[in-house]
């Protein structure tokens, strides 16, 4: 049977590296470490389809990913219970599917029908299957996205990624901003972005200095979570920056700026309240302000 047979190729498993065999080699001579050893790589993520093309970017830099990381790719079109709305949906799919031929990338398209208020859990519930989840962000004039990213940052148990509504151009990891405040949802954030780390040029890990990263002068200001990056041979340098005047979410920000990072790397926060999310005040305002891509997990 062709079930059978696929979970046989699935048991056998890829190919080893050859950068794992050196390391194999070199644990069993005695020693600790000379070669990188696996990292855990991106095998398949989401995107939700936009119905307006402008919006297509978002498509667009999740189709990047799947190049970088030779992953499949699936794109999720939800419509409402209209003719017209179906209609729009089925163009975006068609959209899809000829940007995914182009790029000659492992892909699927579903089209869901839901509510407005459906779609958001369908969607996090879906993006459990996956590695990664991208959406887009919610234009002030325009689509309120929301809803979506409350969704996949608290319930899919996934890391997610956020692009802005301004992004032009595709996966760029040049160098990346990875906020480091000791948290909880920090650490899982920078622990999911290894794949991406894995692959980047440049890595800054980056403390703003205030009353919450005073304390435990290790544990926060990145000596410990630095080892933990050696080991998995990422190339990363410790910054600090003073929040002084400004919000954390500002200098954050400004950080970014100044130095052409082009990804952030950071945990997202929020509580329950009354049955509704509410995000915490930095997680809202990078959501809000964002120039570049971010990378968020709870």
């Amino acid at each position: 049977m062709a079930v059978t047979l696929i979970q046989r190729k699935a048991l056998q498993g890829p190919p080893v590296h050859p950068s794992h065999k050196i390391e194999i080699a070199n644990r069993m001579n005695g020693e600790l470490r000379l070669g990188p050893g696996p990292v855990t790589m991106i095998k398949d993520l989401v995107v939700n389809l936009e119905h307006n093309s402008e919006r297509d970017r978002s498509r667009d830099f999740a189709i990047s990913i799947a190049e970088a990381f030779h992953a499949h790719i699936a794109g999720i079109a939800f419509c409402k219970m209209t003719a017209e709305s179906e209609k729009v949906a089925l163009a975006a799919i068609e959209r899809f599917d000829a940007a995914a031929r182009r790029s000659v990338v492992s892909a699927e398209h579903r089209l869901l029908k839901a509510t407005a208020t459906e779609a958001p859990t369908i969607l996090s519930n879906l993006t459990r299957r996956f590695d990664l989840g991208v959406l887009m962000q919610s234009d002030p004039d325009g689509v309120n996205n929301n809803a979506f990213i409350e969704a996949l940052l608290f319930q899919s148990g996934r890391p997610l990624i956020v692009v802005p509504y301004i992004q032009k151009d595709g996966l760029n990891l040049d160098h990346v901003t990875c906020c480091w405040d000791g948290s909880r949802a920090a650490a899982r954030a920078i622990n999911d972005a290894l794949p991406l780390l894995a692959k980047t040029t440049a890595v800054d890990l980056v403390i703003v200095l205030n009353e919450k990263t005073s304390t435990d002068q290790n544990r926060i200001r990145g000596a410990e979570i630095g080892k933990h990056l050696a080991r998995h041979n990422v190339n990363f340098r410790i910054k600090t920056t003073p929040a002084g005047d400004i919000d954390v979410s500002s200098a954050i920000l400004s950080y970014v700026t100044d130095n052409s990072s082009s990804l952030i790397v950071m945990g997202g926060y929020g509580h329950a309240k009354l049955r509704e999310i509410i995000l915490g005040g930095v997680t809202r305002d990078i959501l809000k302000s964002m120039t570049v891509p971010v990378l968020m997990s709870h």
